[in-house]
């Protein structure tokens, strides 16, 4: 039996490292303009039964409970959590952030030609006027900024419309659409802010922003990270002493088997 409960506690300080490990990429955004946090699910192992809950017992009575005994713990997965961090005012031109909706997304055109989606809206403009990520991959759908403008303006409804000194009114240079998801947390991480669809996320369905109740775009703004310190400080904690609580099993199996091997000889 305490060979059992060292395999058995050992599973729980695999899956407390794993579990660390998720706690610090999420602390390692914190400050990552559009980043999701992800949340790591646990299931119990197969239970080893030496007596079947509802066979029969002594007297022919059927036993209303049994002995069964679990085996440990795995991880099933990792989850991102899709809901929204605050927003800063950052002054930048170009900068946009998703309010009032947490399943839209920027679609992205990558130069391999992979098509991707984010919630980080720090744009900015390529040698041809066309707005672009920090990595240089192209909004979709495109837009393309006048050399001569002077000031941009994005309304809510992704109206980009462009001013300079011979047309004060502006002209318009484009829209901006988003992009729905049935099942946003299907999507697949890519790093550097991307996300990519899978057959979990359901197919894309493009959006005008501030549409039939949809999510608006703020000029100005970008969106927080949505890791909040101190609970991932806090889950931390919680997992440190859950892997020091397995460890202990381990010592405590181990002196077990230590005194039965010693009383054997």
């Amino acid at each position: 039996m305490g060979v059992r409960a060292l395999h058995t506690a050992a599973t729980g300080m695999e899956a407390q490292l794993q579990n660390i490990d998720v706690i610090a990429n999420n602390m390692a955004n914190i400050n990552t303009h559009g980043f999701r946090k992800d949340r790591i699910n646990f299931a119990d192992l197969f239970y080893n039964a030496e007596t079947l809950i509802g066979s029969v017992g002594p007297g022919d009575k059927v036993r209303p409970s049994g002995i069964q005994v679990g085996n440990g713990v795995r991880v099933v997965s990792t989850q991102k959590i899709f809901t929204h961090g605050g927003f800063d005012r950052s002054g930048g031109e170009l900068d946009l952030a998703i309010a009032n909706d947490d399943n839209l997304f920027f679609k992205i055109q990558r130069a391999s030609g992979q098509v991707a989606y984010t919630r980080n809206g720090n744009f900015t403009k390529d040698e041809n006027g066309n707005l672009v990520t920090a990595d240089g991959d192209l909004l979709d759908p495109a837009i393309t900024i006048p050399q001569d403008a002077k000031r941009i303006t994005i309304a809510r409804n992704g109206t980009v419309t462009a001013f300079d000194e011979t047309t004060p009114e502006g002209n318009i240079v484009g829209q901006i659409t988003l992009t729905r998801f049935l099942n946003p947390g299907g999507l697949k991480p890519v790093g550097d802010n991307l996300f990519v669809e899978s057959p979990a996320s359901g197919a894309p369905a493009e959006i005008i922003p501030s549409e039939n109740g949809n999510g608006h775009l703020l000029q100005f703004h970008l969106e927080h990270s949505n890791v909040q310190a101190v609970k991932e400080l806090i889950n931390l904690i919680q997992a440190q002493r859950s892997y020091e609580i397995n460890s202990n099993v381990i010592r405590a199996s181990d002196q077990a088997l230590q005194l039965a091997n010693n009383l054997r000889a």
